[in-house]
């Protein structure tokens, strides 16, 4: 403000002196009576008078412009101030509008904003027991999940059970089959060695271990005796039926050459038909031991009181024996069936028969004597009564 101020006196004190000046000049020049471009004296008088008055209007119009940039300015870039003021407030117009605009845009998403959370939270009171139901089903599909696995489990256990039985039932009926077979040909009388029967045992005790190969032939010899005289009754034994590999022969020679007793027998292999020209056998070697002690019960039974018929009675017996042979066959017998007085069995069952009525047997199977793996084995059959006391081996 000082500024312009002091701008505006500089101004008027300089046109004072302009005019000043001019007019002396102007005032010379007419008493002078110059002239100026062949003009009057009065004409150049004029003249002299309007440039001075040019300069003064020119010096102070240069003095503001030399001194203020805002003159300067406004006088030379006035236009493009007004065109950039004019675009700058349709500019600002527009920004306002665009600002209308995003408030207006602004509020709208705060509304849906306020409505999408308002759905949201209705969405998750709906969904809370959805989710749970969710939860409910998952468990429940877990279980069945484990509940199927468990019944695949179990069916492929079923399935191979089932595999593991058709196998024995197959095994079975070829079994049966076979022993139907074997039946009618024992019912004809054609099958004269059972498979798996000896066809000759030997009780060896070696000195020496090469006494092992003549032990062996000895028993083939005999086994093969034994055969010709079953398969082919009636015809001298000259030649050899009996077939056994030869390595079998040489693995139980090499085991009867170990020190000890042992138990040779030579077994069919199958069931031989009578008129069969050649037999197949194979050894078997056991240790010797005592398999029967003397006065060792191998089975025992009880004959209710009013079990008295003689058939009943005869079967009762029949079992006794069958089961002390089948003690005596775990037990590591190697003989075919047992050895016992068939008149006193038959007194037995007489006696128990006519026993009184209501009077209840208790019957034991007791060995005679000790018998080792090869040796017959003789029972006897005792009606053991309340006062009787008999020795027992466990």
């Amino acid at each position: 403000m000082v500024s312009g101020w002091l701008l505006i006196l500089s101004l008027l004190v300089l046109g004072g002196v302009l005019s000043t000046l001019g007019d002396r000049l102007g005032s010379r020049v007419g008493k002078a009576r110059l002239s100026l471009f062949n003009l009057r004296p009065r004409d150049t008088a004029v003249l002299i008078t309007v440039l001075t008055g040019s300069l003064i209007s020119a010096v102070s119009l240069g003095l503001m412009l030399l001194v203020s940039q805002q003159l300067r300015v406004g006088l030379f870039e006035l236009d493009q101030i007004q065109a950039r003021l004019q675009a700058s407030r349709s500019a600002l117009a527009r920004s306002q509008r665009e600002l209308v605009k995003a408030e207006t845009g602004r509020e709208q998403s705060e509304q849906q904003l306020r409505e999408a959370q308002q759905r949201a939270g209705a969405l998750r009171r709906e969904l809370a027991p959805l989710l749970a139901q969710r939860q409910q089903l998952l468990a429940e599909r877990d279980r069945l999940s484990r509940e199927v696995q468990n019944r695949d489990a179990d069916i492929r256990r079923n399935k191979a059970e089932l595999a593991r039985v058709q196998r024995r039932i197959d095994a079975g009926a070829k079994e049966l089959r076979q022993l139907e077979n074997n039946l009618i040909a024992l019912r004809r009388g054609d099958v004269v060695i059972a498979s798996g029967q000896p066809l000759a045992t030997a009780k060896v005790t070696l000195e020496q271990p090469g006494q092992a190969r003549s032990v062996i032939n000895a028993v083939l010899q005999q086994a093969n005796r034994f055969t010709f005289q079953r398969v082919l009754p009636g015809q001298p034994p000259n030649r050899q039926i009996l077939l056994v590999p030869r390595n079998d022969i040489s693995r139980l020679e090499e085991m009867l050459a170990k020190p000890g007793s042992w138990v040779v027998s030579i077994l069919s292999a199958a069931n031989v038909l009578r008129g069969e020209q050649q037999v197949l056998a194979f050894p078997d070697l056991r240790p010797n031991r005592v398999v029967v002690r003397r006065g060792e019960v191998l089975a025992s039974t009880t004959i209710e009181g009013d079990l008295r018929n003689p058939e009943g009675i005869a079967r009762r017996l029949n079992l006794l024996l069958a089961a002390a042979y089948a003690k005596a066959q775990r037990q590591g017998t190697l003989t075919d069936g047992l050895q016992f007085d068939g008149a006193a069995l038959n007194q037995l069952g007489q006696t128990l028969a006519e026993r009184p009525s209501g009077e209840v047997a208790q019957l034991e199977a007791v060995a005679l004597r000790d018998a080792d793996t090869p040796d017959p084995i003789a029972v006897e059959f005792r009606w053991v009564r309340p006062s009787q006391t008999l020795p027992r081996r466990p």
